[in-house]
This record gives C-alpha cells, structure tokens and sequence, in this order.
C-alpha cells in the first residue's frame, strides 16, 4: 500500500484539527487563540491540495475530505465567533428591558451568527461540483471568508481601536457583515486565482500588486489590515472581470 497518497489526507486531518482546536476557544470567547488556529487550519489547507498535485494523488475522497476541513475551519468556528460577539449584546437587552414579550426572539438573536456556516457549508457543496472553478474561484472562498471573520473580534477588542470597537459592538453592522458573508461567499462573482504560477510580472501582474496591497496594509494597520486585504481581493476581483469584459 503506498503511504505517499495518505500524506494529503494526514494535512488534511491537522486542517480539522485546528479547527476544532479553534472551535474550543471560540465557545471560551478567546478570540486570539481562535484566531491563530483558524489561521493555522487555513495554511494547512492551502499545502493539502499543493501536496497532493505535486505528487500526483489526487482523490474524490481528499476533496471531499477537504471541504468536511473547511466546513468546520472556516465555517462553524466563524460563526461561533459572530455568535459570541452577538450574545452580550442581546444579554445587556435582556438585562435593561423589564418587558418579556420578546425574550425568546432577544435569546435567539445571537444565533443570527451562524448564517456564517450555512453559507460557508452552501458555498463549499457548490464548489465540489462547480467544473468552472479550476483556475479562479466564484464567490468569496471560505478560507478568505473565516479570515475576515475572525480578524472583527480581535480587532474589537484590541484596545488600540476603540472606535472600532464601538462599530463592532452594533448589533445592526454585526447582523449586515453575517448576511452579506453568505452572500458573497455564494454570489456569482469571479475572483481571480490566488496561485502564482510563472515568476513574471506580465502573467502575475495582477497578483504581484494584490501581494504588495497586502504586505503594505498589514504593516500600517496590523489586525485591522486582514478585513481590509478580503474587501481588496474582492474589488480588484470585480475591476479585473470589468476589464477583461470591456477587452472581449
């Protein structure tokens, strides 16, 4: 039996793993350590696939196993987070209302969040059998998705940020970012591939300057940089695919 095409599988297994590592801290509302797993499961997500091209064991069985990962990684533990974030939001209501008319629907608010792993758990069933996304992707992949996610929380509570912590702590803003996540991570738009093929400008071109983008916003605005690097890929997404329309 050869061992060689269990090595993408064993990758595949620590992308789950994380996860549910992060999932852990996530429920303990330790945002930071949710983070860095959920960042974790993520980088050994992107090495699965690199792993099984380069050695040529590819399988309906890893690919399937992938997106069992990812559902958890970049599906349910942003969701609990945005559950999290939710949850003392309606607490404080609970606590300052006398009326209890509506104590049901104010308890079931938080669970508003997982809209998040609906989506993410939609967008990965689509991607499975979706032929056109060999070389790019359609709708906001679930990996960018969880990172963008789980970089609000520890922004929000970084005390460096109090004015986004007052942003973040707006039931409304946190209830738009839930659906408008399932919406893009399912919305037919063209995202352009990740992957650098060739070390030249002319076929990266695109790439290179999303990557310069990224380094740059990291470095000024540190944790708050990462939301702000998915909303970049998104629009230079889009301005590309207007591009290449208006040259076709």
């Amino acid at each position: 039996m050869s061992v060689k095409k269990h090595i993408p599988n064993f990758i595949t297994l620590l992308n789950l793993a994380s996860g549910l590592v992060a999932l852990n801290y996530a429920y303990d509302g330790n945002v930071g350590m949710a983070f860095a797993w959920v960042c974790m499961g993520i980088f050994f997500d992107f090495w699965d696939g690199f792993v099984a091209r380069a050695l040529k064991v590819q399988s309906p069985i890893g690919l399937q196993l992938d997106s069992l990962a990812d559902v958890i990684t970049s599906g349910v533990v942003p969701g609990v987070a945005m559950f999290k974030m939710l949850q003392p939001i309606a607490e404080s209501y609970q606590e300052n209302t006398a009326s209890q008319d509506y104590s049901f629907y104010v308890a079931m608010f938080p669970y508003i969040g997982f809209i998040i792993t609906l989506g993410a758990a939609y967008r990965l069933a689509k991607f499975n059998v979706d032929t056109r996304q060999t070389d790019s992707f359609i709708g906001l992949p679930t990996p960018a998705n969880a990172l963008f996610i789980m970089s609000l929380p520890v922004i929000a509570y970084n005390d460096n940020y109090s004015v986004l912590f007052d942003v973040l702590s707006n039931p409304y803003v946190l209830v738009a970012i839930s659906l408008i996540s399932a919406f893009v991570m399912n919305a037919e738009i063209p995202l352009f591939s990740l992957k650098i093929k060739y070390l030249n400008w002319e076929t990266n071109k695109l790439q290179f300057v999303f990557l310069i983008l990224s380094i740059l916003l990291l470095f000024i605005f540190q944790y708050t940089g990462i939301p702000l690097i998915i909303i970049l890929y998104v629009l230079l997404s889009v301005i590309n695919d207007k591009l290449w329309a208006k040259k076709a």
